[in-house]
């Protein structure tokens, strides 16, 4: 990228007028002075003028100034890409970078990266493969800002295997090679990658960031690996790192989902900022823990310190309630839901805990009636907790109305004919049962099988 050229007065003083602009009618008075005394191949003053553009929202504007010109220098078409990817907007980077290409304008090693980030952000595959292809016949494949927005760009489409193969060609990766690489695992729910590639990048030596951690701290919570969430937790204490509100929530929601939650308090009362996603967690934690009572006192407390609660919130303290069979408290939650004193009316999720809370305790004609008058249809997850609670609690006929519904709402799912099936067996309906096991053999239907895992002790993730 070559140097700003020499500014003459005029030049300086629109670049000072620029600096200090803070109205549209403001920049079109600055825009028409620009015209007057052709400065538009200035990059200096062109980069200051989208800035300008860009904060004042008029970045349309200067694209059409700048598209006026006959041959743009390439800085500002960068800068154009680069504001343009910065203010989200749905493939006009993209647009600029084929604009160049059609006037002939050579891009650098400076446009690609905004490029790629503007396609990652709107998942933009297709295109990133083209820009792919000319950054490979460009030779710009060497610098690692470009390589890290290629990694970038094919992990947030999900696919993982072109984001692998980048990341196994690339000769040197940094902090944010391997970060993006465990990040594009844990999105595609891949826990077990991602934690084999947070190692891999230890013994690489290189030194994980906030961001690495955090990702990592997922990938730990989802997949169950307690012993690598302590690992992390421990190099966060060795190197002092102060425990923001991301990190530390990260940390608690770790420690809650691997049943660990008196762990996850004490990361709590250590942090000097919470938000409401901290508290959501501990929450959470707790219920999961089983500890309806503490999870409601700890709803409690939040509500009293000024934490306005979300609709996360809700629902996890209706999932505590539930798993504590604490049916009154539950009631009581989501009538305050029904009223909107937390600003909003129960979503889908809120009704499927209650349905949940009422069938775990036997509730059943309620839970019915619950489902019958909510403003949407009942999903598959409702009706699996409503089938569940009428099992339980030894009542066949609506047994059998849930799992009608169940085979209603997914045909090919082969569980719930077995299901069905069993309850006519419990029933003693053996004509019913021949009659599905014959309708799953022609569908040829089949119940998936189910699987389990463990982790030993400096031992492996061995699933059953």
């Amino acid at each position: 990228m070559r140097a700003f050229p020499p500014l003459d007065a005029t030049a300086t003083k629109i670049i000072n007028l620029l600096t200090n602009c803070s109205s549209p009618s403001h920049l079109q008075q600055i825009q028409a002075q620009f015209i007057l005394h052709n400065l538009h191949s200035n990059t200096t003053v062109a980069h200051h003028f989208i800035n300008a553009s860009h904060s004042l929202r008029l970045l349309a504007s200067a694209l059409r100034l700048f598209n006026r010109l006959p041959k743009p220098h390439v800085f500002i078409w960068n800068s154009l890409i680069r504001a343009f990817s910065h203010n989200h907007t749905p493939f006009i980077p993209f647009s600029i970078y084929a604009h160049m290409n059609r006037k002939s304008i050579r891009p650098n090693n400076f446009t690609f990266p905004f490029v790629l980030k503007s396609l990652s952000d709107f998942k933009g595959l297709r295109e990133g493969l083209c820009v792919h292809a000319h950054v490979v016949k460009l030779g710009q494949l060497d610098d690692i800002y470009v390589q890290n927005a290629l990694l970038n760009l094919y992990a947030s489409c999900g696919d993982m295997g072109l984001c692998m193969q980048v990341f196994d060609e690339m000769p040197q990766r940094d902090v944010v090679s391997w970060t993006v690489l465990i990040t594009g695992f844990r999105s595609a729910e891949r826990f077990d990658d991602a934690l084999i590639a947070f190692e891999r990048m230890q013994y690489a030596g290189v030194v994980p960031n906030r961001v690495t951690m955090v990702n990592s701290l997922s990938a730990c919570a989802n997949f169950g690996a307690l012993e690598m969430g302590v690992w992390i937790h421990n190099f966060i204490r060795t190197r002092g790192w102060e425990l923001d509100v991301i990190l530390g929530t990260s940390l608690i929601d770790m420690y809650g989902k691997c049943g660990r939650i008196e762990e996850g308090m004490a990361v709590f009362r250590d942090m000097k900022e919470k938000s409401v996603y901290t508290w959501n967690s501990v929450i959470k934690g707790l219920a999961l823990a089983k500890s309806g009572e503490e999870a409601v006192r700890w709803f409690i407390q939040m509500k009293q310190e000024g934490i306005k609660a979300d609709e996360v919130t809700l629902i996890a303290v209706l999932c505590a309630c539930s798993h504590s069979g604490m049916v009154e408290m539950g009631r009581q939650i989501f009538d305050s839901m029904m009223n909107r004193e937390d600003g909003f009316s129960p979503g889908v999720k809120h009704y499927a805990c209650m349905i949940d809370l009422l069938a775990r305790a036997g509730i059943l004609e309620e839970a019915m009636e619950m489902m019958s008058q909510m403003p949407f249809e009942p999903t598959k997850a409702m009706w699996g907790s409503f089938l569940a609670g009428c099992r339980a609690h030894g009542d066949l006929e609506l047994s059998e109305f849930a799992a009608k519904k169940l085979v209603e709402l997914e045909p090919g799912n082969g569980s719930y004919y077995v299901l069905l099936s069993n309850i006519y067996a419990e029933m003693g309906r053996w004509s019913d049962v021949v009659k599905l096991r014959r309708l799953m053999k022609e569908g040829e239907l089949r119940k998936d099988l189910g699987f389990s895992s463990i982790e030993l002790p400096q031992e492996n993730v061995y699933e059953l």
